[in-house]
């Protein structure tokens, strides 16, 4: 029986690929952030596959691939890439916070460490099968703010992290962790929880340069643009959520900042009084246009004076 099914999927794979060596040919692109209407995005992670991500959100293949043209090969998905999940609605945590599901959760074990009930996790999560939970998966913890850090930065918990580590590597003390986290049990941290490192600014960028996230915007998408990779983007900033990624959210980029580039367009230096709709209305372009062009313009309103930029499809 099992070498039927494999025969089977192998005669569906093959229709398939003839039908993705058609999209390659028609110039289909690599990497883009899906829209997602009356869907969720979904982050790839190691050994996720199309037919395994459709069987834990309970849709077909079919469908997963018509919803995510932008996968122009089915069988070589990135660590980091987003796809879209058709027909499954974003969960929502009014008065909770999110929590994605890691190797070992049990609705049991979260209850404890959470403080509060399964019944409460039941409740709150209509639709989820507390004995079928998924590595990567959104639950509502109701009644759990999110974290917050006045005056000091959040910090997402990495396998190997203790206190007594944190503390030498941010410069504070135990004790002060201990005050900046209360509930937190310093001997039970778990590998992707928040806390607080008091009295630490967020991070600078020595080495390389901050980034302004924009629409769109994903560590994937970033490393693919500036040349680096998906850990050194994670490694550069500490406490900040990959999936959850906010328009105007300085990150920092751990490469020195790129010359500017301008093909098929020409570069201008900036001058008093120029603006990019100024530009944009004398160059015969867009303001979308010139941002596109200059990813490294993080305030489109405070341009300087000297400052040299890309003008796409301008003449020398």
């Amino acid at each position: 029986m099992n070498v039927i099914l494999e025969r089977v999927i192998n005669v569906t794979d093959l229709g398939k690929t003839s039908w993705m060596q058609k999209r390659l040919a028609s110039g289909f692109g690599t990497q883009q952030v899906p829209s997602c209407p009356g869907g969720q995005l979904y982050t790839v992670r190691s050994g996720d596959t199309l037919f395994r991500i459709a069987q834990r959100f309970n849709v077909s293949l079919d469908a997963l691939i018509r919803a995510n043209p932008q996968i122009t090969n089915p069988d070589r998905l990135q660590v980091g890439q987003r796809i879209c999940i058709p027909g499954v609605a974003p969960p929502t945590c009014q008065g909770g916070t999110l929590y994605t599901i890691r190797q070992g959760d049990t609705f049991f074990s979260l209850a404890q460490r959470f403080g509060v009930t399964v019944d409460q996790l039941i409740a709150a999560n209509p639709g989820v099968d507390p004995d079928r939970l998924q590595i990567g998966q959104q639950i509502c913890i109701p009644g759990v703010a999110p974290p917050t850090c006045q005056g000091g930065t959040l910090y997402t918990i990495r396998q190997g992290d203790t206190f007594f580590s944190l503390a030498q590597r941010f410069g504070v003390t135990v004790d002060q962790l201990i005050a900046a986290n209360p509930g937190v049990d310093p001997d039970r941290l778990q590998i992707g929880q928040q806390i607080c490192i008091p009295g630490v600014a967020p991070p600078g960028c020595e080495g390389g340069f901050l980034y302004t996230i924009r629409a769109g915007d994903t560590f994937f998408s970033l490393a693919q643009r500036f040349g680096v990779t998906v850990d050194e983007l994670i490694d550069a900033n500490p406490g900040v959520d990959p999936d959850a990624l906010r328009i105007g959210q300085e990150i920092c980029i751990p490469t020195e900042p790129p010359g500017p580039e301008c093909p098929g367009g020409t570069l201008y230096t900036i001058r008093s009084g120029d603006t990019l709709f100024s530009l944009a209305n004398r160059f015969n372009t867009t303001v979308d246009a010139i941002l596109e062009a200059n990813p490294l313009i993080t305030d489109p309103d405070n341009l300087r004076v000297g400052q040299i930029i890309c003008i796409p499809g301008a003449s020398s």
